[in-house]
């Protein structure tokens, strides 16, 4: 055999290894299972629509909450790898002893943050909220932003009752009456704005940083760090896509959740979800999250959230 038919065939075996080490992760993968929590389908919505589900190495069980505490539970569990919640939710099961880390992280416009009454509440502003009964989820960004506005309204926590549930039970407590507001966050907002007619009287605005965050446990950063950070990146490509797209987000969150299309797109286009690299800044701000809350002795000891961070999973240029 010739010399040159020789360097040919080492570089075509050079090739062939090549590929096999390439490929053989994702056929590894392909067995593998990443258990995936979400809130009212979010994520999953977003990913469906910008076709990020396409072609995965490895297979997605979903597990959909009502709201961030069940699943910062079932993280806490083990139940779930990886699932989407907020800054404050993130920071009670932190400092409940959940062995989770903050992977990724998110921004948004905190408009999609409100305390909202009926329409013909007498509730015009934060500070009639005094006396009064507020609905919301016990450490839910909307558990942070009721502590957040009547702290800057100069109401303390004993001067209001806090009525702790989950969001459908908010809903009809205040349909009822037997609450005067609820503070929650999208997509309820938008529901109680656009379909009950209720009026949003605060928001997020210079209250909250905005930050919501993918969160993974221990255990499945170590065990599937690969398919995390796969993972990761299709939740970052699918975000920006969504930015120019919300019509098509829309639509898609609509066929999973039933939520009507109008109020979804509602939903995004005020919120301007994007993703954001997880820095100094970002940990500072989610301290200034935690130092509320000990403030109003809700988390009794003061938090050092800078471990219950972690930057292996660099985000991506846009």
């Amino acid at each position: 055999m010739s010399y040159l038919s020789n360097r040919f065939l080492l570089k075509l075996s050079g090739l062939l290894f090549g590929a096999l080490v390439v490929s053989a992760p994702f056929a590894a993968w392909a067995d593998s299972t990443l258990k995936v929590g979400d809130q009212q389908l979010q994520t999953r919505g977003i990913l469906e629509a910008s076709g990020q589900l396409n072609n995965l190495p490895y297979k997605i069980e979903w597990f959909n909450f009502p709201a961030a505490q069940p699943l910062g539970e079932a993280l806490n569990a083990g139940a779930i790898d990886v699932g989407g919640l907020g800054d404050a939710p993130l920071i009670f099961a932190y400092a409940a002893g959940a062995r989770v880390r903050a992977v990724a992280a998110t921004r948004s416009i905190p408009r999609d943050l409100a305390i909202v009454v009926p329409d013909g509440s007498p509730i015009r502003t934060a500070t009639d909220l005094k006396g009064k009964r507020i609905a919301t989820t016990r450490g839910s960004i909307g558990h942070y932003l009721a502590i957040a506005t009547l702290e800057r309204a100069g109401i303390k926590l004993s001067e209001v009752s806090l009525r702790f549930m989950q969001p459908a039970d908010a809903k009809a407590a205040l349909a009822s009456g037997n609450v005067d507001a609820w503070s929650t966050w999208d997509p309820y907002v938008a529901l109680a704005e656009q379909k009950d007619h209720d009026r949003s009287i605060a928001n997020g605005i210079d209250l909250s940083s905005g930050l919501s965050f993918q969160a993974a446990t221990e255990t499945s950063i170590k065990d599937k760090h690969a398919q995390i950070a796969d993972f990761l990146k299709r939740v970052a490509a699918g975000q920006r896509w969504a930015l120019a797209h919300p019509d098509e987000v829309a639509a898609m969150q609509s066929k999973v959740t039933g939520l009507p299309p109008d109020v979804l797109k509602t939903v995004y286009q005020r919120a301007q979800l994007h993703p954001v690299a997880i820095d100094d800044a970002v940990v500072a701000e989610q301290q200034k999250t935690a130092d509320l809350y000990h403030r109003a002795d809700v988390i009794k000891t003061r938090l050092d959230v800078a471990p219950s961070f972690d930057r292996q999973f660099p985000l991506d240029a846009p």
